[in-house]
Protein backbone atom coordinates (compact mmCIF):
# COMPACT_ATOMS: atom_id res chain seq x y z
CA UNK A 1 0.00 0.00 0.00
CA UNK A 2 2.71 2.56 1.09
CA UNK A 3 4.57 1.73 -2.39
CA UNK A 4 1.51 2.50 -4.15
CA UNK A 5 1.25 5.61 -2.73
CA UNK A 6 4.68 6.41 -2.95
CA UNK A 7 4.83 5.61 -6.79
CA UNK A 8 1.08 8.02 -6.96
CA UNK A 9 2.95 10.58 -5.14
CA UNK A 10 6.05 10.57 -7.70
CA UNK A 11 4.16 10.28 -10.66
CA UNK A 12 1.56 12.69 -9.77
CA UNK A 13 3.92 15.96 -8.50
CA UNK A 14 5.60 15.80 -12.15
CA UNK A 15 2.51 15.74 -13.67
CA UNK A 16 1.09 18.65 -12.07
CA UNK A 17 3.72 20.81 -12.73
CA UNK A 18 4.03 19.43 -16.51
CA UNK A 19 0.23 20.40 -16.92
CA UNK A 20 0.51 24.03 -15.62
CA UNK A 21 3.56 24.45 -18.23
CA UNK A 22 1.00 23.36 -20.57
CA UNK A 23 -2.24 25.25 -19.49
CA UNK A 24 -0.03 28.37 -19.88
CA UNK A 25 0.66 26.94 -23.29
CA UNK A 26 -2.73 26.13 -23.89
CA UNK A 27 -4.17 29.57 -23.07
CA UNK A 28 -1.28 31.65 -24.80
CA UNK A 29 0.17 33.30 -21.69
CA UNK A 30 3.71 33.17 -20.21
CA UNK A 31 2.71 33.31 -17.06
CA UNK A 32 5.39 33.84 -14.15
CA UNK A 33 8.52 32.02 -12.98
CA UNK A 34 9.44 29.57 -13.44
CA UNK A 35 7.04 29.13 -16.29
CA UNK A 36 8.70 31.07 -19.05
CA UNK A 37 11.71 29.63 -18.06
CA UNK A 38 10.38 26.18 -18.34
CA UNK A 39 8.30 26.96 -21.82
CA UNK A 40 12.25 27.09 -23.05
CA UNK A 41 12.42 23.46 -22.59
CA UNK A 42 8.79 22.89 -23.31
CA UNK A 43 9.77 19.38 -25.77
CA UNK A 44 11.68 18.12 -23.31
CA UNK A 45 8.74 17.58 -20.93
CA UNK A 46 8.13 15.12 -22.61
CA UNK A 47 10.61 13.05 -20.86
CA UNK A 48 9.05 13.43 -17.28
CA UNK A 49 6.03 13.04 -18.43
CA UNK A 50 6.62 9.90 -19.73
CA UNK A 51 8.05 8.82 -16.71
CA UNK A 52 5.03 9.75 -14.77
CA UNK A 53 2.75 7.36 -17.26
CA UNK A 54 5.46 4.40 -16.57
CA UNK A 55 5.07 5.02 -12.91
CA UNK A 56 1.07 5.48 -12.83
CA UNK A 57 1.16 2.03 -14.51
CA UNK A 58 3.28 0.55 -11.89
CA UNK A 59 1.22 1.66 -9.04
CA UNK A 60 -2.23 0.65 -10.78
CA UNK A 61 -2.47 4.67 -10.66
CA UNK A 62 -5.17 4.27 -13.79
CA UNK A 63 -6.46 8.65 -13.08
CA UNK A 64 -2.44 9.10 -13.82
CA UNK A 65 -2.20 7.07 -16.60
CA UNK A 66 -4.80 8.89 -18.19
CA UNK A 67 -3.79 12.21 -16.91
CA UNK A 68 -0.37 11.83 -18.30
CA UNK A 69 -1.50 10.03 -21.77
CA UNK A 70 -3.70 13.72 -22.32
CA UNK A 71 -0.39 15.66 -21.41
CA UNK A 72 2.08 13.90 -23.52
CA UNK A 73 -0.49 14.01 -26.57
CA UNK A 74 -1.08 17.83 -25.89
CA UNK A 75 2.83 18.20 -25.44
CA UNK A 76 3.53 16.28 -28.89
CA UNK A 77 0.64 18.38 -30.63
CA UNK A 78 3.22 22.01 -29.20
CA UNK A 79 6.11 20.23 -30.55
CA UNK A 80 4.75 20.84 -33.99
CA UNK A 81 6.63 24.12 -35.96
CA UNK A 82 4.50 27.24 -34.93
CA UNK A 83 3.73 29.60 -37.38
CA UNK A 84 3.37 29.52 -41.58
CA UNK A 85 5.79 27.52 -43.97
CA UNK A 86 4.46 29.66 -46.82
CA UNK A 87 6.71 31.30 -49.29
CA UNK A 88 6.38 33.82 -51.75
CA UNK A 89 6.28 33.04 -55.48
CA UNK A 90 6.82 37.06 -57.12
CA UNK A 91 9.74 37.79 -59.23
CA UNK A 92 13.18 37.39 -57.47
CA UNK A 93 14.65 40.80 -56.67
CA UNK A 94 18.01 39.74 -54.68
CA UNK A 95 19.25 37.17 -52.94
CA UNK A 96 21.55 37.48 -49.24
CA UNK A 97 22.74 35.60 -46.62
CA UNK A 98 22.48 36.66 -42.77
CA UNK A 99 24.37 35.44 -40.00
CA UNK A 100 23.96 36.57 -36.36
CA UNK A 101 25.90 35.71 -33.49
CA UNK A 102 25.79 36.33 -29.79
CA UNK A 103 29.19 36.50 -28.93
CA UNK A 104 28.68 36.76 -24.84
CA UNK A 105 30.32 39.67 -23.40
CA UNK A 106 32.72 39.66 -26.61
CA UNK A 107 34.44 36.86 -25.06
CA UNK A 108 33.44 34.97 -29.01
CA UNK A 109 34.94 37.81 -31.43
CA UNK A 110 38.19 36.31 -32.24
CA UNK A 111 36.20 32.97 -32.99
CA UNK A 112 33.51 35.26 -35.02
CA UNK A 113 36.11 36.66 -37.49
CA UNK A 114 37.07 33.91 -39.32
CA UNK A 115 33.31 32.39 -39.29
CA UNK A 116 32.09 35.28 -41.28
CA UNK A 117 35.13 34.94 -43.22
CA UNK A 118 34.44 31.52 -44.51
CA UNK A 119 30.64 32.13 -44.34
CA UNK A 120 30.65 35.41 -46.43
CA UNK A 121 27.20 36.24 -45.07
CA UNK A 122 26.06 39.80 -46.43
CA UNK A 123 24.64 40.91 -43.44
CA UNK A 124 25.69 40.26 -39.67
CA UNK A 125 23.82 40.84 -36.62
CA UNK A 126 26.56 40.14 -33.45
CA UNK A 127 24.70 40.54 -30.03
CA UNK A 128 27.42 41.09 -26.71
CA UNK A 129 29.78 43.16 -28.77
CA UNK A 130 31.18 45.33 -26.42
CA UNK A 131 34.05 48.37 -27.08
CA UNK A 132 36.98 45.55 -27.72
CA UNK A 133 34.49 43.20 -30.30
CA UNK A 134 33.17 46.67 -31.76
CA UNK A 135 36.58 47.69 -32.41
CA UNK A 136 37.97 44.27 -33.81
CA UNK A 137 35.66 43.61 -35.67
CA UNK A 138 35.70 47.18 -37.72
CA UNK A 139 39.45 46.76 -37.83
CA UNK A 140 39.80 42.97 -38.89
CA UNK A 141 36.55 42.77 -41.28
CA UNK A 142 36.45 46.69 -42.25
CA UNK A 143 36.94 45.97 -45.60
CA UNK A 144 34.72 43.23 -46.02
CA UNK A 145 31.87 45.28 -44.55
CA UNK A 146 32.45 48.95 -45.22
CA UNK A 147 28.84 49.70 -43.57
CA UNK A 148 28.04 49.17 -39.99
CA UNK A 149 25.01 50.66 -37.15
CA UNK A 150 25.94 50.18 -33.89
CA UNK A 151 24.76 50.97 -30.27
CA UNK A 152 28.58 51.00 -28.01
CA UNK A 153 28.25 49.23 -24.63
CA UNK A 154 30.20 47.04 -22.36
CA UNK A 155 29.37 43.38 -21.19
CA UNK A 156 25.86 42.64 -22.66
CA UNK A 157 24.87 45.88 -23.63
CA UNK A 158 26.91 46.27 -27.14
CA UNK A 159 25.82 44.92 -30.65
CA UNK A 160 26.41 46.39 -33.96
CA UNK A 161 25.43 45.54 -37.39
CA UNK A 162 27.62 44.83 -40.48
CA UNK A 163 26.65 45.12 -44.36
CA UNK A 164 27.95 45.11 -47.17
CA UNK A 165 25.25 47.07 -48.43
CA UNK A 166 25.14 50.69 -47.77
CA UNK A 167 23.46 51.63 -44.94
CA UNK A 168 20.85 54.18 -43.16
CA UNK A 169 21.11 54.92 -39.97
CA UNK A 170 17.21 54.40 -38.02
CA UNK A 171 16.46 54.78 -34.65
CA UNK A 172 16.94 51.47 -33.02
CA UNK A 173 14.36 50.01 -30.35
CA UNK A 174 14.80 50.56 -27.06
CA UNK A 175 15.43 47.90 -24.36
CA UNK A 176 18.17 47.01 -21.53
CA UNK A 177 20.78 46.21 -23.70
CA UNK A 178 21.20 47.09 -27.18
CA UNK A 179 19.04 46.82 -30.31
CA UNK A 180 20.33 48.99 -33.41
CA UNK A 181 18.71 49.75 -36.60
CA UNK A 182 19.24 50.39 -40.03
CA UNK A 183 17.83 50.47 -43.90
CA UNK A 184 20.09 48.52 -46.51
CA UNK A 185 20.14 49.63 -49.95
CA UNK A 186 19.74 45.72 -51.24
CA UNK A 187 20.78 46.14 -55.08
CA UNK A 188 18.51 49.01 -55.05
CA UNK A 189 15.85 47.77 -52.78
CA UNK A 190 15.65 48.95 -49.10
CA UNK A 191 15.55 46.28 -46.47
CA UNK A 192 14.67 47.54 -42.70
CA UNK A 193 17.03 45.94 -40.22
CA UNK A 194 16.47 45.06 -36.82
CA UNK A 195 18.78 43.62 -34.44
CA UNK A 196 17.25 41.80 -31.24
CA UNK A 197 18.28 41.81 -28.25
CA UNK A 198 15.72 42.00 -25.37
CA UNK A 199 16.30 41.03 -21.71
CA UNK A 200 15.99 37.14 -21.22
CA UNK A 201 13.52 36.19 -18.58
CA UNK A 202 15.27 35.88 -15.53
CA UNK A 203 13.20 35.62 -12.63
CA UNK A 204 13.19 38.70 -11.51
CA UNK A 205 13.10 40.01 -14.75
CA UNK A 206 10.17 38.38 -16.99
CA UNK A 207 8.20 41.75 -16.63
CA UNK A 208 10.87 43.54 -18.53
CA UNK A 209 11.25 40.47 -20.77
CA UNK A 210 7.99 41.05 -21.89
CA UNK A 211 7.88 44.89 -21.99
CA UNK A 212 10.93 44.26 -24.34
CA UNK A 213 9.48 41.59 -26.74
CA UNK A 214 6.29 43.68 -26.62
CA UNK A 215 8.48 46.75 -28.14
CA UNK A 216 10.09 44.32 -30.85
CA UNK A 217 6.44 43.17 -31.46
CA UNK A 218 5.18 46.68 -32.05
CA UNK A 219 8.09 47.55 -34.09
CA UNK A 220 7.20 44.90 -36.61
CA UNK A 221 3.26 45.85 -36.76
CA UNK A 222 4.67 49.29 -37.65
CA UNK A 223 6.91 48.17 -40.82
CA UNK A 224 4.52 45.04 -41.33
CA UNK A 225 3.89 46.18 -45.54
CA UNK A 226 7.93 46.17 -46.12
CA UNK A 227 10.80 44.33 -46.14
CA UNK A 228 12.33 43.47 -43.11
CA UNK A 229 14.76 41.67 -41.38
CA UNK A 230 14.14 41.23 -37.29
CA UNK A 231 17.46 39.49 -36.22
CA UNK A 232 19.14 38.26 -32.83
CA UNK A 233 19.45 36.75 -29.78
CA UNK A 234 15.55 36.43 -28.88
CA UNK A 235 16.03 35.18 -25.22
CA UNK A 236 12.46 33.43 -26.23
CA UNK A 237 11.62 30.08 -28.45
CA UNK A 238 8.07 29.71 -30.17
CA UNK A 239 6.85 28.29 -26.87
CA UNK A 240 6.82 31.77 -25.40
CA UNK A 241 3.64 33.55 -26.26
CA UNK A 242 5.20 37.21 -26.24
CA UNK A 243 7.35 35.82 -29.25
CA UNK A 244 4.67 34.45 -31.24
CA UNK A 245 3.10 37.42 -30.64
CA UNK A 246 6.34 39.00 -32.67
CA UNK A 247 5.81 36.70 -35.11
CA UNK A 248 1.48 37.37 -35.45
CA UNK A 249 2.82 41.21 -36.36
CA UNK A 250 3.33 39.49 -40.08
CA UNK A 251 6.61 38.11 -39.68
CA UNK A 252 7.96 34.54 -40.30
CA UNK A 253 10.92 32.42 -38.59
CA UNK A 254 13.61 31.84 -41.54
CA UNK A 255 14.63 28.86 -40.01
CA UNK A 256 11.29 27.72 -39.81
CA UNK A 257 10.95 28.13 -43.52
CA UNK A 258 13.57 26.51 -44.08
CA UNK A 259 12.71 23.50 -42.22
CA UNK A 260 14.59 23.97 -39.05
CA UNK A 261 12.06 24.70 -36.43
CA UNK A 262 13.36 23.29 -33.32
CA UNK A 263 17.04 23.14 -33.98
CA UNK A 264 18.65 24.27 -30.17
CA UNK A 265 20.75 26.99 -30.44
CA UNK A 266 21.05 27.75 -26.69
CA UNK A 267 22.80 26.91 -24.47
CA UNK A 268 25.46 25.95 -26.95
CA UNK A 269 27.40 23.13 -24.52
CA UNK A 270 24.39 21.15 -24.62
CA UNK A 271 23.12 22.02 -28.50
CA UNK A 272 22.00 20.41 -30.31
CA UNK A 273 20.99 17.15 -28.46
CA UNK A 274 19.43 19.53 -25.68
CA UNK A 275 18.41 23.59 -25.58
CA UNK A 276 16.02 25.89 -27.20
CA UNK A 277 16.03 27.74 -30.32
CA UNK A 278 16.36 31.24 -29.08
CA UNK A 279 18.63 32.98 -31.83
CA UNK A 280 16.09 33.99 -34.63
CA UNK A 281 16.59 35.33 -38.23
CA UNK A 282 12.86 36.68 -38.51
CA UNK A 283 11.25 37.73 -41.62
CA UNK A 284 8.59 39.62 -43.65
CA UNK A 285 6.47 38.33 -46.50
CA UNK A 286 8.80 39.04 -48.92
CA UNK A 287 11.54 36.88 -48.22
CA UNK A 288 11.75 33.12 -48.59
CA UNK A 289 14.28 31.08 -47.14
CA UNK A 290 16.63 28.23 -48.46
CA UNK A 291 18.80 26.92 -45.92
CA UNK A 292 19.71 27.83 -42.47
CA UNK A 293 22.62 26.26 -40.38
CA UNK A 294 23.65 26.61 -36.99
CA UNK A 295 27.28 26.47 -36.12
CA UNK A 296 29.15 26.05 -32.70
CA UNK A 297 31.69 28.68 -31.78
CA UNK A 298 34.30 28.50 -28.95
CA UNK A 299 33.89 30.82 -25.96
CA UNK A 300 29.88 31.79 -26.08
CA UNK A 301 27.12 29.72 -24.90
CA UNK A 302 25.23 30.09 -28.13
CA UNK A 303 25.31 29.11 -31.91
CA UNK A 304 25.59 31.00 -34.61
CA UNK A 305 22.84 31.24 -36.82
CA UNK A 306 23.39 31.35 -41.01
CA UNK A 307 20.49 31.67 -43.39
CA UNK A 308 20.04 32.12 -47.26
CA UNK A 309 17.14 34.45 -48.01
CA UNK A 310 15.85 35.67 -51.48
CA UNK A 311 14.09 38.68 -51.33
CA UNK A 312 10.47 38.58 -53.95
CA UNK A 313 8.55 40.99 -55.27
CA UNK A 314 5.00 40.93 -53.81
CA UNK A 315 1.76 42.27 -54.28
Amino acid sequence: MRGRLLGVWCAGLPLAGVSVVVGCRIVDTDAVTPVPQLLAFLPWLIVPTGAAIALSLLARWSAGTIWGAVALGLLAWFVQPYGTGVRPDGPVLARLRVLTSNVEFGWATEALIPVVRRERPDLVFVEECEYTCQAAVAKELGTEYPYRQAVPGDSSVGSVILSRFPLTATRGVPGSMGMPGAVADVDGHAVRLQLAHPKPPLPRQVSRWKRELGRLRDFAARHESRPLVLAGDFNASQDHAAFRRVLGAGLRDAARLAGDAREPSWPSRTAPAFGAQIDHVLVSEAFSASDARFLRLDDTDHRALVVDLTLHRVR
